[in-house]
């Protein structure tokens, strides 16, 4: 399953010269004129210095500008940097972004308050292709000096962009284990399961390597916290709590809102439900490795295509797992769900009824894949994902590949099943 989800902050550079407010959120603060200038390089200095801190292993320097008083942010903070320094970062940098307004919060910490929304743009060594950006949302307060102080790190959370946000490093103290092409990521005291993890994790990534005809060379991020909501997976919703075993969830290298609405995909990261940590194996995390190395594609393919994708490699056969009897699979989907289906299963009501549009899904990419050919496959799938906005465009794609629309597609599936 993929997932990702677009929010709502305005995501400009909070500027350096301007005397007038950007556009807030609520009613513009009754402070007095402030150095807008000496502020931002106030706590640009702050999140330089954070930055350096990670990098160099300077715990001290992390939290110097974290309000001492606050034991509870302190120590929110002193685990962040824990966290932090386990994932092993090729680079990091902290980015003030917009100025949110909120005279409730103003009121909370005086006329002072800086309350600004923070890009953090890391590379994760061995992991990410590019530079991945996520948010924060930081409250600061002035000292004497021109010294900026952090006074809360949580007062922007409901209105950061989900999917882009409360990541892996921010929930709790983790532990984080690496393999070949792999990193898990568990509770502190979970080793046992993230040893588990991440074998399971290294056939995925080989089989995905091995089977997906566009070639993969990227690597697999799995998290498996006990936490419900984690990036893009949301397991407090009823129907993701009981069904879902795991979700692929977007990493950005252009947030929501910067470039486009719904942000440029770089990556993903495997989110595994806590209820279900259990059912997880190496076929349900090749499937989710499977839209990890689709992702780059971009997000507008149909949704038969992607999870049918990700099902077809899941199926294949994979090292350490028993071969599945998929002939007489496709006979089942085509007498069990085939059948009684109208079309395929449209984006809208896909996840609806789960339980036959995945083996429909599956249907059309094996026959698409046996006709055409793991190149057609993945070069449809590319200029889909790119460019399949509209039902017009899936259909002008679909033709100038396959010679027939999305309709002829399945009308391909009933002449299979019926000869």
């Amino acid at each position: 399953m993929a997932t990702a989800v677009a929010g709502g902050l305005a995501l400009h550079k909070s500027g350096t010269g301007s005397t007038s407010p950007p556009a807030a959120t609520g009613a513009a603060p009754k402070t007095p004129e402030i150095d807008r200038a000496a502020r931002a390089s106030g706590v640009d200095a702050v999140l330089a210095a954070r930055a350096e801190a990670v990098k160099l292993n300077k715990p001290d320097q992390f939290l110097a500008a974290v309000n001492p008083a606050n034991k509870a942010l302190v120590a929110r903070q002193r685990t962040l940097f824990a966290n932090l320094r386990q994932f092993g970062f090729s680079s990091l940098r902290y980015e003030r972004l917009q100025e949110q307004y909120d005279q409730a919060i103003t009121d909370r910490y005086g006329p002072s308050t800086f309350v600004v929304a923070i890009a953090m743009t890391y590379q994760i060594r061995g992991i990410d292709p590019v530079p991945a950006r996520t948010m924060l949302g930081y409250t600061f307060v002035q000292r004497p000096g021109n010294r900026w102080m952090l006074v809360s790190d949580t007062d922007l959370d409901r209105r950061l962009p989900r999917g882009s946000h409360q990541e892996a490093w921010d929930v709790g103290e983790v532990l984080v284990k690496r393999g070949a092409r792999t990193l898990v990521v568990v509770e502190k005291d979970q080793a046992r399961l993230a040893t588990s993890l991440l074998a399971k994790a290294g056939s995925a990534v080989t089989a995905v390597s091995r089977s997906w005809p566009g070639g993969w060379t990227g690597a697999g991020v799995v998290i498996a916290l006990d936490d419900k909501i984690v990036r893009g997976a949301d397991y407090t919703l009823p129907k993701n709590a009981e069904d879902a075993l795991a979700m692929a969830t977007w990493v950005y290298r252009s947030l929501p809102g910067e470039v486009s609405g719904v942000g440029e995909r770089t990556d993903s990261y495997v989110v595994i439900n806590p209820r279900n940590r259990g059912k997880v194996d190496a076929r349900t995390l090749a499937h989710e490795f499977t839209h990890v190395a689709t992702a780059p594609y971009g997000p507008f393919a149909p949704r038969w295509l992607v999870e049918g994708a990700a099902t077809w490699v899941e199926f294949l056969p994979m090292d350490g797992a028993r071969d599945l009897a998929v002939g007489t699979y496709r006979q089942t989907v085509r007498t069990k769900y085939l059948a009684k289906a109208k079309a395929l299963p449209p984006d809208a009501t896909f996840f609806r009824d789960s339980v036959a549009s995945y083996p429909l899904a599956w249907l059309a990419v094996d026959l698409i894949h046996e006709r055409y050919g793991g190149t057609e496959l993945v070069t449809l799938y590319q200029e889909m994902a790119a460019l399949g906005q509209t039902q017009r465009e899936r259909d002008r794609i679909m033709m100038e590949h396959l010679g027939i629309t999305e309709a002829g597609l399945f009308r391909a599936l009933k002449a299979a099943a019926a000869a």
